[in-house]
């Protein structure tokens, strides 16, 4: 299999190319080059905001590229128009924020979406940016040959939005952990190397459509999570299971202060961590244990010396200790 990927040197984009190499694919990266791809992947340099940025992939065949990018839909637009006639599919990695708020829990890829920004838009918010991506490739490419892979919370090695890599090295200080409950808080997300393992078997079964890709509802919880990384990153930490209420009337954010968690019983857990996942599993999706990702990324961590990158179009996440500790009573 010949692929082009859009980037292919962060998170999600670099587990794809990992993935494909590891399958003996013949993968192409166009980016920036402000970051080395994967040794084994044909780097090509190109910006696809400027002009002529997509110059370097004009002239090859692909049987498949995958695009990541979430800002202005005119990146994909332009991108997907040109390589309509030199590559057999798009996959476009989007997001479950595409669909209306608040979606049900339960929700399906049939559910109602988001209004999408006009294919040669600048960049406005997430959702419509998103779904603008979705309807550039679906233009260029067809319902056919489009796969819109529709992720919810992404995580595994590295990560460069902070949510695991926050929580890992806060337990690594240890002392008392705000851990917000219930324990039994069930979780949906996808480890970054089971979602592009999902998009190479989705480019050789000639898939098409839209996928909710993340794990079944339940595969993990707030307590199995925050055990796992206890157990590889703070043997001095104690996690604090604090009720929600409380949580909530301390005025800390869900998902941003606290990373991964938001609180039961809202529409923001619904829309997060209740979505349907039949489409996937049914097409491949496999998930691994939760605790394989954290402790991988937590390998990964160290291995960089601690600290994570972080995308500079992403707010930083994670709790002020003072708050923290005034929450605990200490």
């Amino acid at each position: 299999m010949r692929l082009l990927v859009l980037g292919g040197t962060e998170f999600a984009g670099r587990a794809v190319v990992e993935a494909a190499l590891g399958c003996g694919w013949e993968v192409t990266v166009l980016n920036r080059g402000r970051h080395r791809p994967p040794p084994g992947a044909r780097s090509l340099r190109g910006d696809r905001t400027l002009p002529g940025g997509l110059a370097e992939v004009a002239g090859g065949t692909w049987d498949a590229v995958v695009d990541t990018w979430a800002s202005a839909p005119r990146a994909v637009h332009e991108a997907a128009r040109l390589l309509a006639d030199r590559a057999e599919r798009y996959v476009y990695v989007s997001s479950c924020s595409v669909y209306a708020w608040a979606p049900p829990a339960g929700y399906t890829e049939d559910a109602p979406l988001v209004d999408g920004a006009e294919a040669d838009a600048q960049h406005t918010e997430y959702p419509q940016d998103k779904r603008g991506g979705e309807l550039a490739a679906l233009d260029a490419f067809g319902p056919d040959r489009s796969v819109l892979v529709r992720a919810g919370l992404i995580l595994g090695p590295y990560e460069n939005i902070g949510r695991l890599p926050w929580w890992l090295t806060r337990i690594a200080r240890g002392g008392p952990v705000l851990a917000p409950g219930p324990r039994d808080l069930p979780l949906q997300y996808v480890d970054v190397r089971d979602l592009a393992g999902w998009i190479l078997g989705a480019v050789e079964r000639q898939l098409s459509g839209a996928y909710n890709l993340m794990g079944p509802q339940g595969h993990a919880t707030m307590g199995g999570f925050l055990d796992a990384c206890v157990n590889v990153a703070g043997g001095a930490a104690e996690l604090r299971w604090t009720s929600p209420e409380a949580v909530l009337d301390a005025g800390i954010r869900p998902w941003t202060q606290l990373p991964v968690w938001v609180p039961p019983g809202t529409d923001m857990h619904n829309a997060l961590y209740r979505a349907d996942v039949s489409r996937a599993l049914a097409t491949g999706l496999r998930c691994r244990p939760a605790a394989e990702t954290v402790a991988d990324t937590w390998s990964w961590l160290r291995s960089i010396g601690g600290s994570p990158p972080q995308r500079p179009d992403r707010p930083a996440v994670g709790l002020d200790p003072t708050v923290e500790a005034r929450v605990l009573g200490g």
